[in-house]
Order: C-alpha cells, then structure tokens, then sequence
C-alpha cells in the first residue's frame, strides 16, 4: 500500500525539479518573471533555475536581426517627390529595458516600433536634401543621418540599430508618366538639335565641296584651252614648215583631201566645168606647172586631219 502513495510523491517532486530548470539557447536571452516582474536575467547559455509554477521563463533573440520598411513617399528639398524604403539591421542589447517597452509583444512588436521610427527619420533627413543627391550611388552620408536618428531613438527600447541602407528610391506611379513623357520630349529636342547641327555641317562641307568641284573644273578647263591653243600654234608651225619644204607636196594632199570630201556618195551634187583646176590631178600623173597661191596656215586645221 505504501508504494502506492509512493510513486505519485516521486512524480510530483520530479515534475517540480524539472519545472525549477530552464535552458538558455547560445542564440537566445533568458528572463525570470514572476507575476509580471523581471526577478532574474539569463544571458549567458546554459542552465538555470527558477521557483516552479510561480515563476516564467522569456527567450529573447540575442542574434542581428533584420527589418524592412513599407514604401513610404518623401517630399525633397527641390519639392520632387519619391517612394523611398529601407533595410535596417539591430539587435538587443538590454533585455530589461527591451522587455519593458515592447510588453508581451516581444520582436514582432519590436518591429513595429522600430519601423515607425524609421519612417520618421527618413522623411526627416531627406527633406533636407535634393534628388541628385539621393539618386546618387554615394548615399552615405544620407544613411549614415538616418542611422544616427534611429539609434537615438531606439535606445528607449533596449536595441541598437547597426545599420540602415537604402534599398528603393523610385518616383510615385502617378508621376512616373509625367516624368517619362518630360524625358522623352528633353531627348527628342537633343535629337533634333543634333539633326539640325548635322545638316548645317554637311551643309557646310557639301558648299565647300561644290566650290573645290567649280575651282577644279575652271582650273581645268583653263590648263585645257591652254594646251588647245599651244597644240594649235604647233599644228600650224609644223604645217607650214611642211609647205615651206615642199609647196607641190602640201598642193597636192590638199586636193586629194578635198576630192575625199567631195566624191563621196550623198544627196548633194556639184556642178562645175571640165576643166577647172579642181580635176587638175586627176588629168595626168604630172602637177601643174604654176601654182602661185600658197593657201593660207589658218584653213590647214580644217583638213589635214583627214588626211589618213
């Protein structure tokens, strides 16, 4: 019978022994409450101890945790106005305090808190700025403003904040449409200045080009009417040098020349008398005896050619 009353005296004290022992995680942060009251604060991994049934355990995160903001939309220095959000990174660093601010909420309530007051902060700093200077790929200076607000702010609760970046800075979706169309008319009037440019220049270079054409063509048709006239002046020399060295000669391929022209088949005809001087080669293998008229230098260009 005594073992009977034994074994349930044996099960309460083990279920008592085992309701005084709490381990405390290496990620994690431990508080003793009792009704309510922090009584013991637990940090470092390992066991601990606590009265049974009347006293709680609380794990805390004692890792870096991270938070990112909602979109929020900031009015600029240059009243420009952007959809800015960001990413901050904190943990906790007094578990007391943290415990006291955020209740029974714990991280999720941490959050929260934190993000309000980052959305705080961010208008605060980059109201103060313009949107060169957000858009920009050097932000540091911005964020390392924001940051020194959020940890100000964040000591009340128990964290730190370690780091804030800037993960979204776009225009408003109903400003989006404007800004593009604004966009694309300043890169329609740069193309069309560009355009104009280009034809002013290859105006430019097409006048000069027809000028160098006229220059060359008169400098050209100048060197040939000197050339003409300076073979001219030689054809003449050496025809009449020809004449001069044997007149006869000269007499008698003007005439073949001319009977050349003359006989040839056509619809013309000439009328003339037998014995005019004209037929004086074809008469006989002799030349005439008297041939007083030399014919003039200046009508041998018209003929000589023919003569081959």
């Amino acid at each position: 019978m005594r073992a009977i009353y034994v074994i349930p005296v044996i099960v309460v004290i083990l279920v008592t022994a085992l309701s005084s022992v709490f381990i405390v995680d290496e990620r994690k942060k431990g508080l003793v409450l009792q009704f309510g009251e922090v009584t013991q604060v637990k940090e470092t991994p390992g066991l601990g101890f606590k009265i049974p049934f009347i006293q709680d355990v609380v794990y805390y995160e004692d890792r870096i945790l991270g938070l990112e903001t909602a979109p929020i939309e900031v009015t600029l220095l240059s009243d420009r106005r952007l959809v800015v959000s960001a990413f901050a990174r904190w943990r906790i660093t007094d578990v007391v305090k943290f415990r006291q601010s955020v209740g029974a909420g714990g991280e999720e309530r941490a959050q929260q808190l934190l993000g309000n007051i980052l959305t705080q902060s961010i208008p605060e700093v980059l109201g103060r700025t313009n949107q060169e200077n957000v858009l920009s790929q050097d932000r540091t200076v911005l964020m390392n403003d924001i940051l020194t607000i959020a940890k100000r702010e964040a000591e009340a609760l128990g964290v730190q904040v370690i780091d804030v970046r800037l993960t979204r800075t776009d225009l408003p979706e109903q400003n989006l449409s404007a800004t593009f169309a604004r966009m694309r008319a300043e890169r329609e009037r740069e193309a069309a200045d560009e355009k104009a440019r280009g034809g002013e220049a290859a105006q430019r270079v097409r006048a000069a080009a027809d000028r160098t054409v006229v220059e060359l063509t008169s400098d050209a048709r100048r060197q040939a009417d000197v050339i003409r006239g300076e073979a001219d002046a030689e054809r003449n020399r050496v025809l009449a040098e020809a004449y001069g060295r044997d007149p006869e000669f000269f007499a008698f391929l003007r005439s073949l020349t001319a009977y050349d022209v003359a006989l040839k088949g056509g619809s013309s005809s000439i009328v003339m008398s037998p014995d005019s001087e004209f037929f004086d080669y074809l008469r006989g293998d002799r030349a005439p005896d008297a041939r007083p008229a030399a014919p003039a230098p200046a009508a041998a260009p018209a003929t000589a050619p023919a003569a081959p």
